[in-house]
């Protein structure tokens, strides 16, 4: 498979489930809500291996640009490769549990640093993870993912990826939702810029390191 239809649709399963376990937990007159945050840990959790499972094979499934970053920053990625398609779906995004802007910055810096800093290492000659870039890396990914949710996720939602916010934030401003909010623009720089800079650190950190 061509590795940027790979990532579209290893991006689409990602949002479509990982939003949609949001939407199961909050939606009126839906089975599932209220069923709380561990519930979305885990749903976000399975919907990273399910997207990971379907581009694996063809692009390493990176399913975030924070992730591309890091892996160009460090030499195992070509520069060219970095741009993602626009191809992020979903209709909800993240928001602070406090609004306190360097504060939420903060904790999306760590979390993507978190993420990344492990991904890096799971994948290094010798770690007895020996997970690669693609479906192998699956499980250990998914339980990262569960692990950042459950021990950080708490104040901003943990984005972790410009890929999980921006899309559907742009999504729920122009869909036709009846009694809509606004979209929150005054955040949607934090989950995509925060990532983004965490993923550089992890990036320079693990340089340094080996």
């Amino acid at each position: 498979m061509n590795p940027y239809l790979a990532e579209f649709l290893g991006t689409l399963v990602l949002i479509l489930l990982g939003d949609g376990v949001c939407a199961c937990n909050a939606l009126n007159k839906s089975k599932g809500q209220g069923a709380g945050w561990v519930a979305i840990i885990i749903g976000w959790g399975l919907a990273v291996m399910a997207g990971v499972f379907v581009a694996g094979p063809s692009s390493g499934a990176h399913l975030n640009p924070a992730v591309s970053l890091a892996l160009a920053l460090t030499g195992s990625l070509p520069w060219a490769m970095v741009p993602d398609p626009d191809t992020k779906l979903g209709t909800f995004c993240t928001m602070p549990a406090i609004k306190n802007t360097w504060r939420n910055f903060f904790c999306e810096f760590v979390g993507t640093w978190l993420l990344v800093f492990c991904i890096l290492m799971f994948a290094t000659e010798g770690n007895v993870a020996g997970v690669s870039l693609g479906s192998s890396g699956a499980f250990p990914v998914t339980m990262l993912i569960m692990a950042i949710g459950v021990s950080l996720g708490g104040a901003t939602g943990y984005a972790i990826n410009p890929a999980r916010d921006l899309g559907p934030r742009i999504a729920h401003a122009v869909l036709p939702i009846k009694g809509k909010r606004d979209s929150g623009w005054w955040y949607s720089w934090i989950p995509v810029a925060g990532p983004l800079a965490g993923a550089a650190f992890a990036a320079g950190m693990f340089l340094l390191i080996f």
